[in-house]
């Protein structure tokens, strides 16, 4: 998909960006998440681009630690994207996350990507969730004036 004419800005790991502008939020996952919600009532959207695995390059379980730091950025995010809006119908969800192959080590049963579906969940808010899992990352874009989103090429596999 080409979108032209769009200012591109790049969302940092562990970090957000919130916009009611026609621009394309974009991040590059690897070993990472993104969290992308629409407020289609309000025509305002944001990427929340989070490290989704420990070092093993697989998903990492959901310590205290970072159940406390992750939700009190969540809380955040979701207060730019919704604002005080009531009406949870217009608001859209998705989570793209991007880990390593599985390998014969057993998995965490909870994951990043379980607290902020059980979270968004809490809070009326449907959500999809897609896991890929590749040695090389992927590239998240996100039109949050839209809603849209999907997953690209990164310049590295373009070349």
């Amino acid at each position: 998909m080409v979108v032209k004419d769009l200012t591109e800005v790049l969302v940092a790991p562990d970090s957000y960006q919130v916009s009611p502008e026609p621009v394309l939020l974009i991040a590059e996952l690897q070993g990472a998440l993104a969290l992308c919600l629409h407020d289609e009532a309000r025509g305002v959207g944001g990427l929340l681009h989070l490290r989704f695995v420990g070092g093993s390059g697989q998903p990492s379980d959901v310590t205290d630690n970072t159940l406390s730091s992750v939700l009190v950025v969540l809380d955040r995010f979701k207060r730019a994207v919704i604002g005080a809006s009531a009406r949870r119908d217009d608001i859209q969800a998705r989570i793209l996350a991007h880990a390593l192959p599985p390998i014969d080590a057993q998995e965490p049963s909870a994951t990043l990507v379980d607290l902020l579906r059980a979270d968004l969940a809490d809070g009326k808010i449907a959500c999809g969730a897609q896991l890929t899992r590749r040695a090389e990352p992927v590239r998240v874009c996100f039109q949050p004036f839209e809603g849209r989103v999907w997953i690209a090429r990164t310049p590295r596999d373009a070349g």
